[in-house]
């Protein structure tokens, strides 16, 4: 199936950008949530400082493949058609790098060449120049990273049991979240090493779902 990707204009950009900060202030809350997940929604304080990675040990839970099921796209395609330029020039508004230096900082986490990933409750395919290789995953617990500057956050680790050679013996999830809670994006790192892949911290492709566009995207990042 093909996808087309969209550049979304300056105008719209902006249009959306107001329109997603007042979903996050608590406004109408409704175009954010016609894709099955809540990730729009305004958040408690709770809820922020978890995102922001600040939570105790005893919060973390476990979480099913399940909470990842679906069919998902690499953002990256986005961020090199320019779709998401509003995104880094409201970053560059609030943030500590100007907009072309945060293009660059996501130039490095988000690459890829697996442009999409369709997961169900028991395995991962993975979709390289459209072609597709596939493992059988099951839980290898989760790990608690902290972060220089302070912050932290939770692996979700899944090992493979059955499948291709080439599909990777390790999968990674963070998605900010560290409890059982459907994805609405995540970052995933994948390969053969296991501790190797959790000292990975510069590359992080990231996955929507496959059947939004790059105005739906923005929206979503901007409601952040």
């Amino acid at each position: 199936m093909q996808k087309t990707l969209t550049r979304v204009s300056a105008a719209a950009l902006a249009s959306m950008l107001m329109a997603a900060t007042a979903i996050a202030a608590g406004g109408d809350k409704s175009a954010a949530h016609n894709h099955g997940h809540d990730h729009g929604h305004q958040m408690t304080e709770a809820e922020k400082k978890i995102y922001q990675g600040y939570f105790e040990d005893v919060q973390v839970k476990p979480r099913p493949l399940t909470d990842w099921e679906g069919d998902w796209q690499s953002v990256y395609p986005y961020l090199l058609n320019g779709s998401l330029d509003g995104v880094m020039a409201e970053k560059a508004a609030h943030g500590d790098k100007t907009a072309a230096e945060y293009r660059a900082y996501y130039e490095i986490g988000y690459k890829t060449d697996v442009n999409r990933i369709v997961i169900t409750p028991d395995s991962v395919t993975f979709y390289q120049e459209g072609k597709p290789t596939k493992g059988t995953y099951v839980s290898d617990g989760q790990e608690i990273l902290t972060y220089k500057k302070g912050n932290r956050g939770v692996r979700y680790i899944f090992k493979k049991t059955a499948g291709d050679e080439a599909a990777p013996q390790f999968i990674q999830f963070s998605d900010h979240t560290i409890e059982p809670k459907k994805a609405g994006h995540y970052h995933l790192y994948w390969g053969n090493d296991r501790k190797a892949l959790l000292d990975e911290v510069t590359n992080w492709p990231t996955y929507y779902p496959f059947m939004m566009d790059g105005a739906d995207i923005v929206k979503e990042m901007a409601a952040h």
